[in-house]
């Protein structure tokens, strides 16, 4: 499978990276995770019952997403992202990391992309817990960045809907038919008798759907969210700093003048950094003006 776009054919050129830096690392720590499960696969011992177990049970037990009441830990939700069962898993996931993650990487930033990443795979895995035991019974351990590459294969459906997807290098299939298709198939799939973790993706795909349309239509995200609270911090940090705000001018941001430079959080960050090493009356008037009016907006 691959994907290729008449209009747009992205190079190396005008800041598009091949491997942007979170999705790099998604694919390091997956590779080292999978490794260090078949390193103490290796290795055996005997449980007080005389059953004989691999030093991988273990890692498992403590890391891998298990069902409410047997030995689940909230971490799970995270740290099971980073396992996998078989190098057929972790491959196909990884590849297909690469193939849809990194355009979206490259377009949202890459903040924004793992926040997003793994808000999917966290509703992913909550998806798989609560609702696995009432429409598939009895579960075992969940493994796997499926749900997290689900919520990816969404967002690019979403955004790039009639980007061809070539089926095998030779059919073209726009992305929201082909994705389309997969996630129904997901669907259908649920209740078999095979080990994939269908609910998960389908949760992966369904967080990822609420996570864009949110964003599209309320203009809200929680990368967007994140950034208020840390600014919210910082100003608190710095207005009790009594010494450093004597002689504080209070600002009308409805008197009819207006900044002749655009509010931005790194201006905004320039400005709170002066006023930590030379204390507020060091601020022109205009860096006042700024600054209050970025307050008023919260």
């Amino acid at each position: 499978m691959s994907y290729n776009d008449r209009y747009y054919r992205p190079t190396m050129f005008g800041g598009f990276s091949f491997f942007p830096p979170v999705i790099k690392y998604l694919m390091i720590i997956n590779g080292i995770v999978y490794l260090l499960q078949i390193f103490l696969g290796q290795f055996y011992f005997t449980d007080d019952l005389g059953r004989e177990k691999s030093l991988e049970t273990y890692l498992i037990k403590y890391f891998a997403l298990m069902p409410l009441g047997e030995n689940f830990r909230p971490w799970q939700l995270i740290t099971f992202q980073f396992m996998h069962g078989s190098f057929s898993h972790i491959l196909f996931n990884m590849l297909y990391l690469w193939m849809f993650g990194t355009e979206l990487e490259n377009l949202w930033g890459s903040r924004k992309f793992l926040i997003y990443y793994l808000t999917c795979g966290i509703g992913a895995g909550l998806t798989q817990l609560f609702l696995s035991p009432l429409l598939e019974g009895s579960i075992g351990p969940t493994v796997g960045a499926s749900g997290g590459i689900y919520g990816l294969l969404m967002a690019f459906a979403l955004i790039f809907p009639r980007r061809p997807i070539y089926l095998y290098f030779f059919i073209p299939i726009p992305a929201m038919y082909l994705i389309g298709f997969m996630i129904l198939l997901e669907l259908f799939s649920i209740g078999d008798l095979s080990l994939t973790a269908h609910l998960a993706h389908i949760g992966g795909a369904f967080i990822g759907l609420s996570y864009i349309l949110i964003e599209r239509y309320y203009h809200w995200s929680l990368d967007g969210l994140i950034d208020k609270i840390i600014y919210r911090k910082k100003l608190k940090y710095y207005s009790t700093r009594d010494s450093k705000y004597e002689d504080v001018e209070y600002f009308d941001i409805n008197d009819g003048k207006k900044s002749e430079h655009e509010i931005d959080q790194e201006e905004i960050d320039r400005i709170l950094e002066k006023i930590s090493k030379y204390g507020y009356k060091s601020l022109t008037e205009e860096e006042k003006r700024i600054l209050f009016e970025a307050s008023k907006k919260l």
